[in-house]
């Protein structure tokens, strides 16, 4: 065993994968005195076989999800919050789950607190802060679980808090996200409690956390401290908008889109987790109110009427009784996309083609996420995509529609569908293409379609 130990070793030092170390051990012929090579005996085989049959079967299902809850936690320069987080989970998590850490460069030891936990966290240290929003992408991106919870890392889980919110999810297919209730955060999650010291909380969060269905209720926003969804849902909505600088707005930014989907919010009434509050966003200090005032003016920028436009969405879903199944059906058709790597496609019909030659108009970027939502069909000219985009192919191609009140119609066929914003119109490079007038009465010769949003913004290779 000793042996298979020090084999271990040599494998996984640096954090490195390496292959299994060859036999070099050599004993001196007794006649030549050269080395000679040794023979492996039945247990050295064994041990590399077994090694590579391990290898392969971990890069086998690298990308297969367990049936557990991935507990992602953004982090920035709290240990000490961090810690108490990190060790309740530990102690009152039953369900199968794994805990990822992504830190927004940390000075405060955060780094070496992490590697000092071994196999128990999965964790990525950032080069720079990338706020709320980056470091929740980062951790969706590495997660591994069917469901997923974002958990801010100043609180404190306890007894049934995941079996009560999991029943919670799991008890309807159209509940999109799960909140837990709390005694800091404001909005219809926070409770009154007994408790005036934390060291009070654990036995009243005991008697709470009872299942109770009877307490769960809809609401029409989940604050971001906490919240669970099914991967399925991140792979219809996919990642949270990076526009939105280091938090604040976000989580409504989120919660918008899940609705659009036509799945509820749902708070767990019989699900109760301590809440310190806003620790990361007080340190900010004098910095903390302009970068809310900036994430605000973003967020109204980028939705102008968000419940107008929740409720259009929802009366199309009852009167066709065809829900949205992903967050593909609201982008136009018609535009220009590219993923990670540098190829652009066309999308329309459903549909993406790889294009062939040099564009010159503009690309829209789109996490992978996303592009994998079209299917990929046979490739395009550059020249016949810019023909197309600006709508001089054929009759059928999408044309954008001003009406007097300033409000923009993308026309496809004999659909017509509103884009929510002057931001979605730049963002989808809709702007760029033949803009005609359009009366009301025009307009109403058009069967209503699904309104057009803006993607979220992508900083980082997603």
């Amino acid at each position: 065993m000793k042996h298979a130990a020090a084999r271990s070793k040599r494998v996984r030092r640096r954090g490195k994968i390496r292959t299994a170390p060859r036999l070099r051990r050599r004993f001196v012929g007794k006649r030549t005195g050269k080395p000679e090579p040794r023979k492996a005996s039945p247990y050295d085989e064994g041990y590399e076989e077994g090694y590579r049959e391990g290898m392969q079967r971990g890069v086998q299902s690298f990308s297969t999800p367990f049936p557990g809850t991935s507990i992602i936690i953004p982090t920035y320069n709290q240990i000490d919050f961090l810690k108490q987080c990190v060790a309740s989970i530990m102690e009152h998590t039953v369900p199968p789950y794994e805990i990822i850490v992504v830190d927004n460069a940390s000075t405060d030891g955060t780094e070496a607190y992490l590697k000092s936990l071994g196999g128990q966290v999965r964790h990525r240290i950032l080069d720079s802060n990338k706020g709320f929003s980056g470091a929740i992408n980062v951790g969706m991106m590495m997660a591994k679980g069917d469901t997923l919870l974002l958990l801010n890392n100043d609180t404190l889980a306890t007894e049934r808090w995941l079996d009560n919110m999991l029943e919670c999810l799991n008890s309807d297919e159209r509940i999109g996200i799960v909140g837990p209730v709390t005694n800091y955060i404001g909005g219809d999650q926070q409770i009154n409690v007994p408790y005036k010291d934390v060291k009070d909380m654990p036995a009243f969060a005991r008697e709470f956390n009872k299942p109770d269905p009877g307490r769960w209720r809809r609401t029409d926003r989940l604050v971001g401290f906490c919240l669970l969804f099914k991967r399925s849902l991140f792979e219809q909505i996919g990642y949270f908008d990076e526009g939105f600088e280091i938090g604040n707005f976000e989580d409504d930014d989120y919660n918008i889109r899940v609705r659009m989907l036509g799945r509820s919010l749902v708070v767990a009434g019989d699900a109760f987790i301590h809440h310190y509050g806003s620790v990361s966003m007080k340190a900010l200090g004098d910095q903390a109110k302009p970068i809310n005032d900036k994430n605000e003016h973003y967020f109204r920028a980028k939705w102008e009427n968000p419940y107008e436009s929740v409720h259009q969405v929802l009366q199309l879903i009852a009167e066709n009784d065809d829900p949205v199944q992903d967050a593909g059906k609201l982008y136009p058709s018609g535009i220009l996309v590219k993923g990670l790597n540098s190829t652009p496609y066309w999308v329309e019909d459903g549909v993406r083609r790889p294009v062939e030659g040099e564009l010159t108009l503009p690309v829209t970027r789109v996490s992978q996420v996303d592009l994998r939502r079209w299917p990929i069909a046979s490739p395009i000219s550059a020249g016949e995509a810019e023909q197309r985009y600006v709508g001089l192919a054929n009759e059928t191609s999408s044309a954008l529609a001003k009406l007097p009140d300033e409000t923009f119609y993308v026309l496809e066929g004999a659909v017509a569908r509103k884009v929510v914003s002057r931001a979605a119109m730049e963002a989808w490079k809709l702007n760029r293409r033949p803009i005609r007038a359009m009366t009301p009465e025009e307009l109403a010769l058009h069967k209503e379609g699904l309104p057009i949003i803006a993607p979220p913004q992508l900083r980082q290779a997603l």
